[in-house]
């Protein structure tokens, strides 16, 4: 999805195209809504998931 990058925010990637949520959810960050997710960077969450973060981002830009 273009214009979602991986510095940004769990939020505001989802508020960018709410369309991402299954993605997001199949990596297995299911805390979508929770307050981490506000100022967790999508990196930063693919960190602590043991998620290849350019994985992640192939499969959003795929969408």
């Amino acid at each position: 999805m273009s214009g979602i990058t991986k510095d940004m925010t769990i939020g505001e990637a989802l508020r960018a195209n709410p369309d991402i949520v299954p993605v997001l959810l199949n990596a297995g960050m299911h805390c979508l809504g929770c307050p981490s997710a506000q100022g967790e960077t999508l990196e930063e969450a693919a960190l602590v998931h043991g998620i290849d973060v350019d994985s992640l981002m192939a499969q959003i830009e795929a969408m």
